[in-house]
């Protein structure tokens, strides 16, 4: 499988490796994502994921497969309508909805779905040679999967707008935007968010795991007092965890807090 898998610790590191296609999207991309994240989600041992692209590819991931003749076709209306339950399967929403956070080391280019699958990460660190494109446009076709509208919700509707008729994104501007919430030099990319995740995963786990939800859904909700009244419930929830507990008296101990997940 193209997809490798590694562990750090609490932190799970995933490598979309096609090194001689630039790391290039292919449905087994998104089969490997939809097993190994049901795993990692039931492993809890695992707090945060790091999402980037094999070096080899000297890319994030280029994209789809355009050398294959059967890229953006079906076969016909039927068959697209009967396979929208698979669809809804697809990377944006596996890792929008996956509960723990997903980080993405961008390395170098992410191109059409690869580069919508950075914004589908909960938080970006940039190399100095990452570069975002959505060039489907050129091609007669769209951002598919709420790729333009996903991107506005970072980066505001008129620079989404910008990428989504195919204007590229730097490095320096998805950093200046907000895409991106670091920007290191290309071989700092790893440690950095390595060090990003290693931060996530000391948290109390329910906590990142509920913000995640807080936001993610929180952005659907068009009245603020909603979204506000539905964090109460989450708030008083995890007031009642033995992490909370355990927080707060180490805060008031002075000493790093013990978490355990419950």
């Amino acid at each position: 499988m193209p997809l490798l898998y590694e562990t750090r610790g609490n932190v799970a590191i995933l490598t979309l490796s096609r090194p001689d296609a630039r790391n290039a999207w292919d449905e087994d991309y998104n089969e490997g994502l939809e097993k190994t994240l049901s795993e990692i989600e039931k492993d809890h041992a695992i707090r945060c994921v790091v999402l980037t692209g094999d070096e080899r590819g000297a890319a994030f991931s280029a994209g789809a497969n355009l050398s294959d003749k059967t890229t953006h076709t079906v076969d016909s209306a039927g068959a697209f309508i009967t396979g929208i339950p698979e669809w809804r399967k697809f990377v944006a929403n596996l890792l929008t909805d996956f509960p723990k956070p997903v980080i993405a080391a961008v390395n170098g280019y992410a191109i059409g779905i690869g580069c919508i699958a950075t914004y589908c990460c909960d938080l970006i660190v940039a190399s100095e040679r990452a570069e975002w494109r959505l060039p489907q446009v050129r091609l007669g076709i769209m951002p598919a999967y709420g790729g333009a509208v996903r991107l506005a919700r970072w980066v505001g509707k008129g620079n989404a707008m910008r990428a989504a008729l195919g204007y590229p994104i730097t490095a320096a501007e998805a950093y200046r935007t907000g895409l991106a919430q670091w920007l290191v030099p290309h071989d700092q990319l790893m440690a950095q968010a390595m060090s990003v995740a290693e931060d996530i995963a000391a948290l109390p786990p329910l906590s990142s795991r509920l913000v995640k939800e807080s936001l993610n859904k929180g952005l659907d909700i068009p009245n603020i007092k909603d979204a506000s009244e539905a964090d109460v419930y989450r708030f008083m929830v995890l007031s009642q965890t033995e992490d909370s507990k355990e927080a707060h008296l180490a805060w008031r101990e002075k000493r790093k807090p013990a978490v355990s997940g419950r």
